[in-house]
């Protein structure tokens, strides 16, 4: 089971704060494979993660559990086209958590 700290998400949080947090949880889901230190802005999650459907849903449950209810990951996927899925990195995650959080 994948333990997120349950903490508010206010307004201080800045999007260095953001990129650290969703590089720790998307390391957690992922696992083993991959180091929170070796993600950064321009990381894909489909080309160099390689995350499944299933673990976008566990991340999606973890980053509402740390950020809250306003970041719907599955929400803001569904308005993308495939290749936009595809290509998705977590920069783009990143800019996507930070405004559900203004």
């Amino acid at each position: 089971m994948l333990h997120v700290p349950a903490e508010p998400a206010g307004p201080a949080l800045d999007a260095g704060t953001v990129l650290d947090e969703v590089r720790r949880i998307v390391a957690e889901v992922i696992g083993d494979e991959v180091d929170a230190a070796d993600i950064d802005l321009d990381t894909r999650f489909r080309d160099d993660l390689d995350v499944e459907s299933i673990e976008f849903v566990a991340l999606g449950e973890a980053l509402q559990a740390r950020f809250g209810e306003r970041v719907r990951l599955a929400q803001w996927i569904a308005d993308m086209e495939v290749d936009e899925i595809i290509d998705m990195t977590v920069g783009q995650l990143v800019d996507h958590v930070a405004g559900s959080l203004r």
